[in-house]
C-alpha cells in the first residue's frame, strides 16, 4: 500500500464514512443505464474494508450506474473494493471510467455468477465486450477490482493480479469515473479510488 501511495501521490479515497446512511452519496449521479429502476445507498455494514459505511446497489435496472460528479480524468487509475452479495441473474460489481453520460461509459466488471472479469464499451446505452477472462469471483467476499487507463490501453488488475490488457478506440476524451452493476446484483463498494488527468 505504501508503494501504491508514492506512486499516486495525488490519488482520492472515497470510504463513504462521512456520508449520511440511507441516502445516495453526496456528490455522485446515482442512476442506470437502459430500464428499471437502480436504488444506490449509504449505509452502515461491519464487514467494510474501511469502518463504518458503504455504498450499496440493491434495485434491479439492465445496468445500474453512479459516478461522482467532480471527475474529469482522461488518463490515471479507478479501483474499488467491491462485495458481490446477492443475484439470481447477476453478482456483479465494476469500476466506469471516461464516463461522458449514464449511456456512454468504458466498464471492467468481476461477475461472482460467471467467475470472470470482462472489459467492455457501452455506446448509447449498448454494452460491447472486447476482452474476457475467467476467474474465481467468490460471492459474500471483498475484491479489489482495478484499471489502469492511458490513451488507447487499458490494464484490468483483479484482487492484486493483471488479469486484462486490451486497446479500445471509443472514448478519447476525459471523463467521469464511477461505479457499475447489472440487473438484480445487490453490491457493496467501499474504498472507491482514482487518480489522474
Amino acid at each position: 500500500m505504501t508503494m501504491l501511495t508514492a506512486a499516486f501521490a495525488s490519488a482520492e479515497t472515497i470510504n463513504f464514512d462521512d456520508m449520511k446512511t440511507g441516502a445516495p452519496p453526496t456528490g455522485w449521479t446515482a442512476t442506470q443505464t437502459g430500464s428499471g429502476t437502480a436504488r444506490w445507498m449509504i449505509e452502515k455494514d461491519k464487514s467494510a474494508p474501511s469502518k463504518t459505511n458503504v455504498l450499496k446497489q440493491s434495485g434491479q435496472a439492465t445496468f445500474p450506474v453512479c459516478f461522482k460528479n467532480d471527475t474529469n480524468i482522461k488518463d490515471g487509475f479507478v479501483e474499488v473494493k467491491f462485495k458481490p452479495v446477492a443475484g439470481k441473474e447477476d453478482q456483479a460489481g465494476g469500476v466506469i471510467w471516461r464516463v461522458q453520460d449514464a449511456n456512454n461509459y468504458y466498464i471492467s466488471r468481476a461477475n461472482a455468477l460467471e467467475d470472470n472479469v470482462t472489459i467492455y464499451h457501452t455506446i448509447n446505452g449498448k454494452r460491447v465486450a472486447f476482452k474476457n477472462i475467467n476467474t474465481k469471483v467468490t460471492s459474500g467476499v471483498w475484491h479489489t477490482l482495478r484499471v489502469d487507463f492511458a490513451g488507447n490501453k487499458f490494464t484490468v488488475t483483479f484482487d492484486g493480479s493483471k488479469v486484462i490488457e486490451a486497446t479500445d478506440q471509443s472514448f478519447a476524451n476525459a471523463g467521469k469515473v464511477g461505479v457499475w452493476t447489472k440487473a438484480d446484483s445487490v453490491t457493496l463498494f467501499d474504498d472507491f479510488s482514482y487518480e489522474g488527468k
